[in-house]
């Protein structure tokens, strides 16, 4: 994964010109992705994951109506705001934010067309390679 930082003039010129996959401000920051990064990997054969939220999400779901998404929950909003509150690494303000826009995603994930709880996460990165992987090979199959 790669970030890439410019100026909040550079990010919005990019909205205007279409060159952003999705993007959405969080937080009073901008998060995007590079269409013309995505097209690269795409373009060379490769599956494309983005960790996203769900406002870009539909965005994608907009633009690309094949794009598969998948979303990633907490196995409840009490283990979401202990998480948070155990890294230490956020204010008291951020952490109810945060816990705020969850609640708010966490009502569209019925809008995905898969769910995946983060109860451990290896065995939730294992269920997450296993579907990207059977989609491919399915994919592969339909000659797609």
């Amino acid at each position: 994964m790669q970030y890439y930082f410019i100026s909040r003039d550079k990010f919005l010129e990019m909205v205007d010109s279409g060159e952003l996959l999705e993007w959405a401000e969080y937080s009073g920051n901008f998060y995007g992705t590079p269409l013309s990064s995505v097209r690269d990997h795409i373009d060379a054969g490769n599956q494309v994951i983005l960790e996203i939220d769900v406002q870009g999400a539909f965005q994608i779901r907009e633009k690309v109506p094949e794009a598969i998404l998948v979303f990633i929950e907490p196995p409840s909003l009490e283990v979401l705001e202990q998480r948070l509150r155990g890294r230490g690494t956020e204010d008291e303000a951020t952490v109810l934010r945060r816990m705020e826009a969850a609640k708010v995603e966490l009502s569209q994930k019925e809008e995905y067309d898969i769910r995946l709880v983060n109860d451990d996460l290896e065995t939730a990165v294992e269920q997450l390679v296993a579907y990207v992987n059977g989609k491919a090979e399915e994919n592969e199959v339909n000659g797609i």
